[in-house]
């Protein structure tokens, strides 16, 4: 089950705000930009699915994102717990970074844990199947997909490098919880 909580930005151990409510989570966010909406992932896909699986199953969602949003690419990031490379992969996202373009995610399987970091507050969303979020451009935060990935997330793009993040050097993602699934 999705879940949101916000912390002051030197208090990584007291939210000031846990909610598990899709239409609460989606007021917090709206109010820093961020676009939440809770879809329905029709097509059952295993986490380690190839990326031309996930695309075929998806292809009719696919196309009306785009259409509706003007993307130019998309791809998939499709990760199981015995992944060879799981703990490169995860690492790569782990510090604050922002991209130059909106982070637009739909998860189709599984969980993973972004976290925002914007105006002196935290906002730590687990994201899990079902779940589109649209991160605005921008906007510093760090991802998280635990230390036995399990998701499929379809990603769409303005420009081909809309993935790439520009890292900012500090160390605030350190200091926060890592991702653990089914945490209190």
């Amino acid at each position: 089950m999705s879940r949101l909580r916000i912390f002051a930005d030197d208090a990584p151990d007291s939210a000031t705000f846990d909610s598990r409510d899709g239409d609460a989570i989606a007021r917090e966010l709206a109010g820093i930009g961020v676009t939440f909406e809770r879809w329905k992932a029709v097509h059952d896909v295993a986490p380690g699915a190839s990326p031309d699986e996930v695309i075929a199953a998806y292809r009719a969602d696919i196309d009306r994102i785009t259409a509706e949003r003007g993307f130019t690419t998309v791809d998939v990031i499709s990760i199981a717990p015995d992944h060879p490379e799981r703990e490169v992969l995860r690492a790569k996202f782990l510090d604050e970074h922002f991209h130059r373009e909106d982070e637009v995610r739909f998860f189709v399987a599984g969980s993973g844990l972004f976290t925002l970091h914007v105006d002196q507050r935290v906002y730590e969303i687990e994201c899990v199947k079902d779940d589109l979020i649209a991160v605005p451009d921008g906007t510093t935060h760090w991802f998280d997909m635990g230390p036995e990935p399990e998701f499929v997330a379809i990603r769409f793009f303005e420009q081909p490098d809309g993935w790439v993040g520009h890292f900012t050097g500090t160390d605030i993602a350190g200091r926060f919880p890592r991702y653990a699934r089914d945490r209190a």
